[in-house]
This record gives C-alpha cells, sequence and structure tokens, in this order.
C-alpha cells in the first residue's frame, strides 16, 4: 500500500464574481515510504493547489470537489480537523511557497521551533524524548540546513532570504514526518545553498526513510534529485516517469517544451528554448487536448478529443499522438523541427565594443555597525569592490545569498551610501549626493526588481503604473503619459498595448506582470538598468523569453545593465562580463566564456559545481 494515495482528486475555485475553475481536474497518484517524487509544471498549472489539497489547507473559494485522499490508509478528504491538527507537522508537514515570509517576525528563531513543539507535545515525547532540551534540537537542525546555531538568537529580519528559507526547512523536519511536502522550496536560493540543503534533505531521506513531493518549476533539481516525476499542466497530469526516463524518454511535448528551456551554463555551446502561448482560461470549457494551442505537433483530432492518461514506456503519459504512433519518440522529433528560430535563444560569443563607462564604482567598502545590549556587531557587506558599467553590455553579479550583491544594488541606486570608496555616474559622486539631487540621479538609474507580484500596486492599473515615471521624471501631461505607456507596453512585448493598459496586476501571468516592471524601469529613459534577480520568480518557460527580452532592450537602446543573478545559466545567456561575489569581496571578474569555462578562484568553482545535472543521480 502507498504512504499516499491520490484518487482522481478535483479542486475548483467558486468566486461569486466570475466563473468557477476546476484547478486540480481528476488527478490520480501515489507516493510510497522513501520515495522521492517530482512535480513539473508552470504556474496556474495546479501544482500548489494539489499540493495544498493534500494537505487540506485550501482556503474559501477553493474546494475539493471529487475524489479522495488517503495517507498511511487513513481517508484525509473526510477526517474532521482536529485530527488533521495531529497528522500535521508529525507525520506530514510541508515548506510552503514563499515560506521566507512565513516566520513570525517579532520573536527569534528559537521561539519558532519552541512554539512548533509546544504544539505537538505527544510526538515532541514520543520522537524526540522527554526532557530534551529545545534549544540543542534546535541548534541540530539548524546545522542540517548549513546554518550556525548561533541564529537562533536572531529575528527574520536579520536573515538574509536564503537563510530565513533555511530555517523554515529545518522547521519541516522539526518532527521527522513520514512525508514532506516542498512547494517551491529553494525558489530564491542561490545554486550553492540549494545543493547543501537538497543533498542533506537526500542523506536524511536516506536514514528516516520519508517520502518526498517535491512541487517545483526548477527542472534541473527536480530532475537531478526525483526518483519519479510527474508532469502538470492545466490541472492534469500530462506524463508520469521515472526521472532517468524522463532525460532521455520524455514522451509529452509538453515535456519536451519544459526541458528545452532548460541547460547546463558549461556547456561550451548554450541554447534554450521557450514555449509560445499561455497554458488555458480554465473558466472556459475545455475541449480536446489542453496543450493543443501551443502544440508543435497537433493535429485536428486533438483539438475535439481529449487524451486520457494511459500506460506508455515505463510510465504514463496523455496524448493522442503518442499514444497512435509506432515510434512515439518520432513524435518529439517533429515537434523539434517545427519550434521556429524566434523560440531559441543562444548564448552569443562575440565581444563588445568597450565603450567608455557610464558608472565607476571604486573601493567601495560597506560596513554596517547594530547593537543587541552591550555587544556592538560589525558586518562588512561589501569589501574594496571596483567594476565599470558601459552601454550596450550586460555585467552580471553573481554569488551566493548574504554575499553582498544587494547592497551593491543598493548603492548604486542611493539608497545606501558606502562607508568608504567612491560611486560616480560620469562626472556626478553619486555617494555625495542630497535628496533633492539623487531625485533626478533615479531617473538615469532605475531598478527592476525581483517579485514581480509584489512589484506592483495591486489597486492600481498598468496604465498607472507606467504613467508615474513619466510624469515625475519627463513632465508629461496624463495623455502623452497614456500614449507613452502604451508605446512601452508594445515595447516589452506586450501587444496591443489597449488591452493591458485598463487591467489591474492580477489579472497578468508572472511573465507578463514583469514586462510591465520593466516598462516602468524604461519609462524615464534610464542609461543604467540595475535588475535584481529579475527572473528568480519566474517559470522555466518565461525565463528565456524575458532573458532574451533585456537583451534586445540593452543592445538596441545602448543601455548599461548590472544583472544580479545566482542563476549562472542566464548570466551565461546574457552577459557579456561576469562577476563573482564572495561574502563582499570581488574573488574573479573576467569575459562571461573564461569565467564559467575556466573558473579560476575555488569559490567560482564550487558555484558552478553546484549546478544540477539532470539525469547524474540516477546515471551514477
Amino acid at each position: 500500500m502507498a504512504l499516499l494515495e491520490v484518487r482522481d482528486l478535483s479542486v475548483t475555485y467558486s468566486p461569486r464574481d466570475s466563473a468557477a475553475v476546476r484547478a486540480v481536474d481528476r488527478v490520480s497518484f501515489d507516493v510510497h515510504e522513501g520515495e522521492f517524487v517530482g512535480l513539473l509544471g508552470e504556474s496556474g498549472c495546479g501544482k500548489s493547489t494539489l499540493g495544498t489539497a493534500v494537505l487540506r489547507l485550501l482556503d474559501r473559494p477553493a474546494a475539493i470537489t471529487g475524489g479522495s485522499i488517503r495517507f498511511d490508509g487513513r481517508n484525509v478528504t473526510t477526517t474532521p480537523e482536529d485530527e488533521l491538527r495531529s497528522l500535521r507537522w508529525v507525520d506530514l508537514s510541508t515548506v510552503f511557497q514563499s515560506s521566507m515570509n512565513s516566520l513570525n517576525p517579532v520573536i527569534t528563531v528559537r521561539h519558532q521551533f519552541a512554539d512548533t513543539f509546544e504544539a505537538h507535545p505527544d510526538a515532541f515525547g514520543n520522537k524526540q524524548g522527554k526532557g530534551l532540551d529545545i534549544g540543542a534540537r534546535a541548534g541540530e537542525l539548524l546545522e542540517l540546513v548549513a546554518l550556525d546555531r548561533s541564529v537562533l538568537r536572531r529575528y527574520p529580519h536579520e536573515l538574509s532570504g536564503g537563510m530565513k528559507q533555511r530555517v523554515a526547512l529545518a522547521l519541516a523536519l522539526a518532527l521527522e514526518p513520514r512525508l514532506v511536502l516542498l512547494d517551491e522550496p529553494t525558489t530564491g536560493l542561490d545554486v550553492v545553498v540549494q545543493r547543501d540543503i537538497l543533498d542533506r534533505l537526500r542523506e536524511l531521506q536516506a536514514r528516516l526513510g520519508f517520502a518526498v513531493l517535491f512541487i517545483s518549476h526548477d527542472l534541473g533539481t527536480v530532475m537531478e534529485l526525483a526518483d519519479r516525476v510527474m508532469v502538470m499542466y492545466a490541472g492534469e497530469i500530462v506524463e508520469d516517469q521515472p526521472a532517468a526516463e524522463m532525460v532521455t524518454r520524455h514522451l509529452h511535448p509538453y515535456s519536451a517544451g519544459l526541458l528545452g528551456s532548460y541547460a547546463d551554463p558549461r556547456d561550451e555551446v548554450v541554447k534554450v528554448e521557450f514555449i509560445p502561448g499561455r497554458p488555458p482560461d480554465l473558466s472556459q470549457p475545455q475541449q480536446g487536448c489542453r496543450f493543443e494551442p501551443r502544440c508543435p505537433v497537433a493535429v485536428d483530432t486533438c483539438r475535439t478529443v481529449h487524451p486520457e492518461l494511459l500506460p506508455a514506456h515505463l510510465g504514463e503519459v496523455r496524448c493522442l499522438l503518442v499514444e497512435q504512433a509506432t515510434d512515439p519518440r518520432a513524435v518529439l522529433d517533429k515537434a523539434a523541427a517545427l519550434r521556429s528560430r524566434d523560440q531559441v535563444f543562444a548564448a552569443g560569443a562575440e565581444a563588445r565594443i568597450a565603450a567608455e563607462p557610464v558608472l565607476v564604482m571604486d573601493g567601495v567598502r560597506k560596513v554596517y555597525k547594530t547593537r543587541r545590549g552591550l555587544s556592538p556587531t560589525v558586518t562588512t557587506a561589501v569589501d574594496g569592490v571596483s567594476f565599470a558599467l558601459r552601454p550596450g553590455q550586460v555585467t552580471a553579479l553573481v554569488g551566493q545569498s548574504g554575499s553582498g550583491k544587494t547592497t551593491i544594488a543598493r548603492l548604486l541606486t542611493g539608497v545606501e551610501r558606502p562607508t568608504s570608496g567612491t560611486i560616480r555616474f560620469k562626472d556626478t559622486a553619486v555617494d555625495q549626493l542630497g535628496r533633492r539631487a539623487l531625485r533626478k540621479y533615479r531617473r538615469h538609474v532605475q531598478l527592476v526588481f525581483q517579485d514581480p507580484f509584489s512589484a506592483l500596486n495591486p489597486t492600481r492599473t498598468v496604465a498607472y503604473a507606467l504613467s508615474r515615471p513619466l510624469r515625475n521624471h519627463l513632465g508629461m501631461n496624463a495623455a502623452q503619459a497614456r500614449t507613452r505607456a502604451a508605446e512601452l507596453l508594445e515595447t516589452v512585448g506586450l501587444s496591443p498595448a489597449e488591452q493591458y493598459l485598463d487591467k489591474l496586476p492580477h489579472q497578468l501571468s508572472g511573465g507578463q506582470r514583469q514586462r510591465v516592471v520593466i516598462a516602468r524601469a524604461l519609462a524615464p529613459e534610464p542609461e543604467l538598468l540595475v535588475a535584481d534577480e529579475p527572473i528568480s520568480m519566474l517559470d522555466v518557460s518565461i525565463r528565456a523569453e524575458i532573458v532574451a527580452l533585456l537583451d534586445k532592450l540593452v543592445r538596441d537602446r545602448g543601455i548599461a545593465m548590472l544583472y544580479i543573478t545566482h542563476d549562472l545559466l542566464s548570466a551565461r545567456l546574457l552577459a557579456d562580463e561576469v562577476m563573482v561575489l564572495n561574502h563582499g569581496v570581488m574573488v574573479e571578474r573576467g569575459p562571461t566564456l573564461e569565467v564559467i569555462g575556466q573558473a579560476k578562484d575555488p569559490y567560482t568553482r564550487t558555484l558552478l559545481a553546484a549546478i544540477p545535472r539532470p539525469g547524474a543521480r540516477q546515471l551514477t
């Protein structure tokens, strides 16, 4: 008997002011003891809704409208809420998406662990042993996720995003559960931390034997770590295969498209593909195959006949063409041949013409001093960093969480002042500007934020978001600003613009929101863009699209860009130059192909070694 059995599960959103949406549609799968199962798919395909339904944590207007969920033989769908509380965290735990924001901001990390143990006194006594020091146990858990025990004394705001995420992972493992559901647990984390966390999770899983359901859009990580991979699209499972087979013998055209969007930046030639179009609107009746509008090999039958999930090779696949083909691989070969060239983005190796720098940072050092009680703490976030940014070129700044990347962005935009060193924008000393001068300076230096979901005011339209910098910096009136806003939307590929100007952010997809954020940054006609992790919150199918857009804008408009990232694949695709930052110190710098292909510093080699290699674990 499987540890987790899901049968014909359906979840429906029924909002009062719009049509009902079946976000999960008759999904069935099993997770066995000790199994590591990956669940892949784009945003909006139903992954997180499925995970939340398994935990019975759905909020209105969402509800389970069909099927069953059984955990260790117990019917979770009919279990009273009071009984479910004793199951959660003890036997079935989770790390939620964006869980780095779920920590209580007013208590220390130690108290976060104490609350978990106190909420489950029976589990604490049975599993951990009576009288065990909570601080000692919490310290062990922090060490498990590569955090020092001193973190127990800190508050969440004193931790970096990656450190908060690791605390959340440690909390999920606190009571040694039998199944851990991980919903995008490494989103926003650098490759080294991600590698360390997941390797340690694998080690602990092998020792304790718990199962994992890993929900993610991080293809490389899932394909490398999982025993089995399920691919979800538009509320349905479209493929379910062993991970090693998925790497080499994936069968569904959507799976092929997802895998085409991932590449190893260390390869001599790097090309990524992006899937055109977007998932269907599930509030509307669906006929035929739901992937048909985006599928390069669809035929007339695909528009009218809905495929079932049927056995194929070593797993299951939902595709009429694969089902009918004598050689299923021929379907994917044909799909690859039909993909248009504008859906492929390749890393360029040509040298850019050197130009006079638009901004120069010279010997900058930034020190933060804090005091807790009588003990002052001095933290050097940036230590002697120097570089120049040139028009029409992209400089990537890579490093782990907490290495000082965002501090440099804040220094460049004038939010922070350096402790020592100089920052010059052309002939202007940025580090000496007053408040009014800084406002004028920021017209020339714009920031593209990491999270497109929180970067836009949810109560204001796209037209309003774009008109503010146009009116504040360029002095346009309302009519002029609206006309220019429409032109900006066309520039970033949101066409026709009139369809988007009066929409609110929640009416846009993640990729569309990030395009609006980029358009807003372009509005005051800047000479420098600082892009701080601009694709880390986006699906793999959208990332290549946004990277290609940024590349085109920089080259066509002659803008200088500082591209802050821990994603070495996007750095390889986009950047002319790569700088590697380690604990605030620049340890390596050079042309992209040289740094990634022939890294000299041990820290750079560590970053490269942490990049997932799909299929590597299964082949060893």
